[in-house]
C-alpha cells in the first residue's frame, strides 16, 4: 500500500464526514487560502460530500489569480524588449494582461518566452544565452521564495550578470489579516495552506485566534486530511491554531528555508488583485541584491497604470463574497479556451475548479 493511500480511505472518510455533520449546529463558513486545497476539495469529490451547513469559500491562495494587473502589464513591458528572454511558470502564459492578450500571444508574435519547472532551470537559460537579459517572473508566495532566493545566491556565486528576478512574491498572513477587516466578508474560520506552512511554521497565524477569535487550522490535501482539518476547525472552542498537518508541517517551520529568504529578501508593500496595495505583504529583494532587481534594471520601479477589465468579478471571488458560478461572464464569456479573469486561466484557479468539476 502505497503510503497516501491510508488518507484516502472511503470508510473513515465517511464516518468522519457523519461526525462532521453532527457538529454543526448552525452554518459555519470556512475559507480555503490554498490553491491546492481548492482543487482537492473538488477533484475528490468532497465538495458535494460536506455537509450543508458547512459553507466553503476560496480566498486568495492561487498565486497567478492573485497577481495584480499592473504587475501583469509590467510582465508585458519586459517581454517586448529586445534583449529580453522572459523565463516562467507556465501558468502565467495565458493570464490576460492589456488589451486581453497573454504572454502566449506575444510569444507567437516573437517575443523570448521560456516555461521552465524550476527557477533553476533560469540559470542555464542565463549561460545558454550570454548576449540576452534572462528575467525569471518570480510570482508566488513563501512556498516559492526560498527556492527563488537560493537561486539568486547560485547566480550571485556563478557571476551570471545577465540574470535578473522580477520579484513579486506575496505573503498569506497579511492578506488574511485584511479580509477580516472587510466589512463584506464574512468568514467563522480558516483552512490553512499546507505548503506555506511548511515554510512559515505556525506562528505568524496565531493573530487570527488571539485578534479576530477565530479558528484555523493547518491541513493536508489527501481527502481524510481536508475532512479531519474542517472537524477540527468546528470543534475548536475557543478559537485556535492548530496544526493537522504534522507529517510536513513543523510549529517552528522550516529555519533553513526561512534562513535563505531573509538573506535575499525583505518585507514591503505588494499589490493584490481584488484587494490593492497591502502594507508588508510582499517580499523585495534587499539592497545588497539590486543588481538582480529586474525592477530596478529596467526601469519598471513604478508599474504601468491599467485599466481594470470590463466584467471581470474575480476580485470578489478571490475575497470570498463570490462564488465563481455567480458571476455573469462564468462558463459564457469567460471559460478555459477564452479566460477573461486569472481565476479561469490558472489549474490552482476556483473558477477553473468550478468550471471543470461543477458543471
Amino acid at each position: 500500500m502505497d503510503f497516501l493511500d491510508r488518507f484516502k480511505d472511503k470508510v473513515t472518510c465517511a464516518k468522519l464526514l457523519d461526525q462532521l455533520e453532527q457538529k454543526l449546529s448552525s452554518p459555519f463558513r470556512f475559507m480555503e487560502v490554498c490553491g491546492t486545497h481548492t482543487v482537492a476539495i473538488f477533484r475528490s469529490g468532497l465538495r458535494s460530500l460536506l455537509p450543508d451547513k458547512l459553507i466553503h469559500l476560496s480566498g486568495p491562495g492561487c498565486p497567478v489569480c492573485v497577481t495584480h494587473e499592473r504587475e501583469v502589464a509590467g510582465f508585458f513591458e519586459l517581454a517586448k524588449r529586445k534583449r529580453v528572454i522572459l523565463v516562467t511558470f507556465g501558468d502565467l502564459l495565458r493570464i490576460p494582461g492589456p488589451r486581453s492578450q497573454t504572454l502566449k500571444d506575444l510569444q507567437a508574435q516573437g517575443a523570448r518566452i521560456k516555461v521552465v519547472y524550476s527557477p533553476l532551470d533560469s540559470l542555464e537559460v542565463a549561460k545558454d544565452n550570454p548576449s540576452s537579459e534572462v528575467v525569471f517572473l518570480g510570482v508566488g508566495f513563501e512556498t516559492t521564495a526560498p527556492t527563488i532566493a537560493a537561486s539568486l545566491q547560485l547566480a550571485k556565486s556563478q557571476g551570471l550578470t545577465n540574470f535578473s528576478v522580477f520579484c513579486l512574491h506575496k505573503l498569506v498572513p497579511p492578506a488574511l489579516k485584511v479580509l477580516l477587516e472587510d466589512e463584506h466578508v464574512q468568514i467563522d474560520g480558516f483552512l490553512l495552506p499546507g505548503h506555506v506552512s511548511v515554510i512559515i511554521g505556525l506562528q505568524p497565524y496565531e493573530f487570527l485566534s488571539s485578534r479576530y477569535h477565530l479558528p484555523a487550522v493547518v491541513g493536508g490535501f489527501e481527502p481524510l486530511d481536508i475532512v479531519q482539518a474542517l472537524l477540527t476547525l468546528v470543534s475548536l472552542n475557543p478559537a485556535q491554531v492548530v496544526n493537522c498537518y504534522p507529517r510536513a508541517v513543523k510549529p517552528e517551520g522550516n529555519e533553513k528555508a526561512l534562513k535563505v529568504m531573509q538573506e535575499v529578501f525583505e518585507v514591503g508593500p505588494s499589490l493584490w488583485r481584488g484587494i490593492g496595495l497591502i502594507a508588508q505583504s510582499g517580499l523585495k529583494l534587499r539592497g545588497e541584491w539590486a543588481e538582480f532587481d529586474a525592477q530596478i534594471r529596467f526601469g519598471l520601479t513604478e508599474l504601468p497604470e491599467v485599466e481594470e477589465t470590463k466584467g471581470c468579478r474575480c476580485g470578489e471571488v478571490l475575497r470570498g463574497i463570490l462564488r465563481p458560478n455567480e458571476c455573469p461572464l462564468f462558463a459564457k464569456a469567460c471559460n478555459p479556451e477564452h479566460p477573461i479573469g486569472p481565476c479561469m486561466v490558472s489549474s490552482e484557479g476556483s473558477c477553473a475548479a468550478y468550471y471543470k468539476y461543477e458543471l
